[in-house]
């Protein structure tokens, strides 16, 4: 009998035996332990075509709950937090003026790892963004004005046409302001989860989570 398509998707697994992970091998300090997992990803875009270590899934959420997920790219990180770029006025800036609680998802497959992150989302300074946006290539500085993200458009070429429009005003030398409905936010973390993949789905699991004092505690999660 000729197997299902479903049947084919549940019979989909992969036992996981890389490496390991344990409370005695993190740092006290999650940003450090989250700089060091990144490092040994980035290590794997220079052997992996088309890999990009700094994807991930933003999740974001309207006031009555309505989820929304989508991939961004990390652009930046420090204790404060992780920063990202975006249109302010498309769908996860509107939700994020609603609901500042947000969600983070690194998957870095090649390692067997996730980091999960939970926090709230803040612009970030205006000098953060103009900094970033001045060093962005010069057509993707076009496309953050060519683009009304997440308004529904009747055809491809109305962004073609835009494009061209700006091109014409801007010319090849002429300095691109960033427009004032883009720029960074930066996800301020109150939990941070590093997953490794382990044999049998007995999955390791530790999670930062920052206090009353904002301090932050390390506990073993089950799988």
């Amino acid at each position: 009998m000729k197997q299902s398509n479903n049947e084919k998707i549940a019979a989909l697994r992969r036992d996981y035996k890389a490496r390991t992970l344990d409370i005695a091998d993190v740092s006290d300090n999650p940003f450090l332990q989250f700089k060091q997992w990144f490092e040994e990803a980035l290590q794997i875009v220079k052997t992996e075509a088309g890999v990009e270590a700094n994807a991930m899934t933003l999740a974001t959420a309207t006031p009555d709950g309505k989820p929304s997920a989508r991939i961004v790219l990390l652009k930046g990180f420090d204790e404060r937090g992780f920063i990202f770029y975006t249109n302010y006025e498309g769908r996860k800036g509107q939700d994020i003026a609603a609901n500042p609680h947000v969600a983070l998802v690194f998957h870095w497959h090649e390692l067997e790892r996730q980091v999960r992150i939970e926090g709230r989302a803040e612009l970030v300074e205006t000098e953060i963004s103009d900094t970033y946006f001045a060093a962005r290539p010069r057509r993707s500085q076009l496309g953050a004005w060519a683009s009304p993200q997440s308004q529904v458009i009747a055809n491809r070429q109305i962004l073609e046409q835009n494009m061209d429009t700006l091109q014409d005003t801007y010319g090849e030398d002429t300095p691109i302001p960033r427009p004032q409905h883009w720029g960074g936010y930066r996800v301020v973390p109150v939990a941070i989860e590093f997953w490794q993949g382990r044999r049998s789905r007995l999955h390791d699991r530790i999670v930062y989570t920052k206090n009353e004092k904002s301090q932050w505690t390390i506990q073993r999660l089950a799988p």
